[in-house]
């Protein structure tokens, strides 16, 4: 199964949602994991050296050449953390996903974004949400979900804001983390099955 994490915009999470979805895989043993570092700025990659998680090989994959080989592995779980923006890495990886984990925020300009990775996404492939540092209880999150839901789009999961799950490497991996991601794992695979 190839999962694409990507998003046009930055900073909304890709990142941290590869890098649990990976972790999660590999203790469901869903393996060989590969984790794909496909954005120049190897945020990834340095999550990984600093904290590398049993079951998971790590990628650095910033050439469309060496995505899409690691997305034609026969056998496999892969997960690419892609690079924002709507470059010929982010569309060669959305090509070849099984399923595509678009990572927002609530409120802001981020509707407007996930709309355009949406539309680089071939329709055949299922696409979902995953509202990331999520303030629970918020009004912006629940027009968020509404948003989402009117216009059929999945919500395959809320991380809740914790510094927990978003400090990276210096902390390393949470419990509540894996505990939510193992959700949207578990969504996201109901839906290509």
């Amino acid at each position: 199964m190839n999962i694409v994490v990507s998003n046009v915009k930055g900073g909304v999470g890709k990142t941290t949602t590869a890098v649990y979805l990976a972790a999660v895989a590999a203790r469901r043993g869903r393996g060989p994991v590969s984790l794909v570092d496909a954005d120049p700025q190897g945020a990834t990659a340095e999550w990984y050296d600093a904290d590398p998680f049993e079951g998971v090989q790590l990628i650095e994959g910033p050439s469309v050449r060496t995505v899409t080989k690691a997305m034609d592995q026969p056998d496999g779980f892969v997960v690419v953390d892609t690079p924002p923006g709507e470059g010929t890495i982010v569309r060669a990886a959305l090509a070849r996903a099984d399923a595509v984990i678009i990572p927002t925020r609530a409120g802001g300009v981020e509707p407007n974004r996930v709309v355009a990775t949406l539309e680089m996404t071939p329709r055949n492939i299922p696409a979902g949400v995953v509202i990331c540092s999520a303030r629970l209880g918020t009004n912006d999150l629940e027009a968020t979900v509404a948003w989402w839901t009117e216009l059929k789009v999945p919500v395959w999961g809320i991380i809740p804001e914790r510094v927990s799950i978003a400090t990276g490497p210096a902390a390393g991996l949470s419990t509540e983390g894996i505990r939510h991601y193992s959700g949207v794992l578990k969504k996201v695979s109901s839906r290509t099955r």
